[in-house]
């Protein structure tokens, strides 16, 4: 009768609380919990590539089909192909690409097997000469759901990068994905149709699976964290895991350029006692990024925050675990593009075996890399180890918008003296110093060359707010018309 009783008190002390963090989460995210799911997490292109082509090969009524990057290689090709196939066979695709992630004229090519399949494909928000400031919205969500039955939310895109090149010696991208059943795939079906509304007609109601009419799969409780432009749900329930973890906080990102309210949150909760760990790419598949992310280290060692980059080609996760209690999964980077400026996509996970199985995998993951340290000088020292520069194509908008995020804070803290500058920092304000310098030097010799464009680009905001302002009136003056 003893066990019985103590589980009684236990929970009458613990479930007000339970209550209270349980809310507090749901009004930080705006996300409710979800339960009776089942959870599988898969490493790399390895595990998740596989999973995701033999759930598309096995649809029998429809696909959702939403990556950031679908590149024009044999990767892409062989997912596309996939989605063809089952389109022939009457199944209902339906397939987002953003515009700037796969940026690319041989994306025209990759998409047309499906779209002659029957397949309908949308980009997302392409140029447009009414909203020159558009392109800083970015769908970085990865999504695959198919027959209300089985979904899949990670960090990976559809391209060779993750899958590296044995022959030219390139290792595989290091990231992290879920494969999820039970009434979540439901809330997975509700973000992508949120997606597609944006990029034109929304789907029809019937299209998606109501909540109600799939079974539990199994005992996991979780969220779904879909991220839209200005809300910063993410960015809320970031702090809070920060402010409650009471133990442990390990933390991947691939694009660490975090606001001061973040790193203060990091800062406290090291100095409280938690175990605060990043672990970040040593080398970013955009080389300055790295450099870029270095500055923002000496605060958080200075706090006993220990920092680690990865020796492989490219740490890609992005990946939450604290207190081996809950974890986060996703496409968000602990930056201020993925917080306030993308349609990003993650899942919450409020279960101990899951988030014991994350931390074990996080620990594995810090023996291939290299921790960051202050020496007794107080400089930073990073201990050399093998690593291999892999360079990728054009930047991404997420990189560039954390990347300028960074130079203002350092450019600010220079100007306003506001803070202690760190030597990382010195390279950062020489290269920005030189060219304010130069653009000075040609503005006094050749004032027409900045004026020029500065001209022309509020000419074309000036153009395209009439447009916009004229398209109004009239969609105002059709309504009334039509009553």
């Amino acid at each position: 009768m003893n066990a019985p009783q103590t589980t009684i008190r236990r929970h009458a002390v613990t479930t007000p609380l339970r209550i209270l963090a349980e809310q507090a989460f749901s009004r930080a995210a705006g996300a409710p919990l979800v339960g009776g799911n089942s959870v599988r997490v898969l490493k790399d292109a390895a595990e998740n590539f596989p999973a995701w082509l033999a759930a598309i090969r096995s649809a029998r009524r429809s696909i959702l089909f939403e990556h950031y990057i679908v590149a024009p290689d044999d990767i892409g090709r062989e997912f596309v192909a996939a989605l063809a196939e089952r389109a022939r066979a009457g199944v209902r695709v339906r397939a987002i690409h953003d515009w700037f992630g796969s940026l690319s004229l041989r994306n025209v090519q990759l998409w047309r097997p499906l779209i002659e399949a029957g397949g309908v494909v949308r980009t997302f928000n392409p140029p447009r000469l009414d909203s020159p400031f558009a392109w800083l919205t970015r769908d970085h969500r990865k999504l695959i759901a198919v027959d209300g039955d089985i979904a899949f939310v990670s960090g990976l895109c559809v391209s060779r990068k993750w899958t590296g090149n044995a022959a030219r010696g390139i290792e595989p991208w290091r990231d992290t994905g879920l494969e999820l059943r039970g009434p979540v795939v439901a809330d997975l079906e509700e973000a992508f149709a949120q997606v597609w509304a944006a990029t034109g007609q929304p789907l029809d109601p019937a299209e998606l699976t109501p909540r109600a009419s799939i079974a539990p799969a199994g005992e996991v409780t979780l969220r779904v964290l879909a991220s839209e432009p200005n809300v910063a749900g993410l960015y809320r329930l970031d702090q809070l895991i920060a402010s409650m973890a009471t133990r442990t906080l390990w933390l991947a990102d691939a694009y660490f350029v975090a606001v001061a309210p973040y790193v203060q949150a990091l800062r406290a909760a090291a100095l409280d006692g938690v175990d605060v760990r990043l672990l970040v790419p040593g080398t970013s598949d955009v080389p300055w990024v790295a450099h870029v992310s270095r500055a923002g280290y000496r605060s958080l060692l200075e706090a006993g925050i220990r920092v680690f980059e990865w020796n492989g080609a490219m740490m890609h996760a992005k990946t939450a675990v604290a207190d081996r209690r809950w974890a986060r999964v996703g496409s968000s980077n602990l930056n201020l593009a993925s917080w306030v400026g993308n349609y990003e996509l993650d899942v919450a996970i409020e279960d101990e075996p899951i988030a014991h199985a994350m931390a074990e995998m996080y620990e594995n993951d810090l023996t291939h890399a290299t921790e960051v340290v202050l020496d007794a000088s107080r400089r930073m020292r990073i201990a050399r180890a093998r690593r291999r520069w892999h360079r990728a194509g054009m930047p991404r908008a997420a990189r560039a918008a954390a990347g300028a995020l960074r130079l203002g804070h350092t450019v600010g803290a220079a100007i306003t003296n506001r803070r202690v500058i760190g030597q990382s920092e010195a390279g950062m304000m020489a290269v920005v110093g030189t060219v304010l310098v130069a653009i000075t030097a040609i503005g006094l010799l050749w004032p027409m060359v900045l004026a020029a464009p500065i001209v022309l680009f509020a000419g074309w905001i000036g153009i395209a707010l009439v447009f916009r302002a004229i398209r109004l009136s009239k969609t105002a003056r059709s309504g009334e018309a039509d009553r």
